[in-house]
């Protein structure tokens, strides 16, 4: 591949799978948290945080990155907390464009385990805390072994939607080639250049191979997840 690549080319496909492989591994535990709180979370304000978790899904994205820039850049509240008690700057990194990519990945990763999570028959886990068994232990050894394949479904969306992720990546982290240029503005990039199709075309079809294993892979797990709770 390196040789049908460029450098420049190379270099795009590498850092859009590191900030999609770290967007998607770092959004995990907080996304199988508040899908299990709306799953099975009686509490007030939960409309609210189902709102929250899908407002990604109909914000443009460029919103989303004005509004990342906006509490996440370095005069920002977040922004500044954290370069001034930990040296974490975000805006214009690869690190900014994995917390972008995650926000907009976030809500599909929730969605596809929340589902699983409702899926998993309540009996099972009933009979489990009867015989002694704490909520947590009834959670890891009951729940999450059931709704693991609907996990890593949620997974690879996350990843699937963080690899396409532009318009919040390109307002918060900008298109700085080897920090924040991914595929999405190296193709944008070579559109506006001349020359650049046969480019901007080799990355198209990298990202279309990719999107397209995901889409097959979050497919067949949901149909094992499926099977696995006995919906089917």
């Amino acid at each position: 591949m390196t040789d049908w690549l460029s450098p420049e080319e190379w270099t795009a496909v590498r850092l859009s799978l590191l900030v999609a492989a770290t967007a998607m591994f770092a959004s995990l535990p907080l996304g199988l948290g508040v899908a299990w709180l709306l799953a099975r979370g009686r509490f007030w304000g939960k409309s609210i945080l189902d709102a929250a978790v899908h407002l990604p899904l109909i914000l443009p994205p460029v919103v989303t990155g004005y509004l990342l820039l906006i509490w996440f850049g370095r005069r920002g509240p977040v922004g500044q907390f954290l370069e001034d008690w930990f040296g974490i700057v975000l805006s214009f990194r690869w690190t900014g464009a994995v917390l972008a990519s995650a926000v907009m990945g976030f809500p599909l990763m929730v969605r596809a385990i929340r589902l699983s999570i409702e899926a998993v028959d309540r009996k099972l886990e009933d009979a489990a805390g009867t015989l002694g068994a704490s909520p947590v232990w009834v959670f890891v050894t009951v729940t999450l072994p059931l709704c693991l394949p609907g996990i890593l479904a949620g997974m690879i969306l996350c990843f699937a939607k963080a690899m396409g992720e532009f318009g919040a990546t390109i307002t918060f982290v900008s298109n700085i080639p080897g920090e924040t240029q991914t595929l999405p503005s190296a193709i944008y990039t070579f559109t506006q250049v001349p020359g650049g199709e046969a480019g901007a075309m080799r990355l198209t079809l990298i990202s279309i191979a990719i999107s397209v294993s995901a889409l097959f892979a979050s497919e067949a797990l949901a149909r094992l997840a499926s099977k696995r709770v006995g919906a089917t």
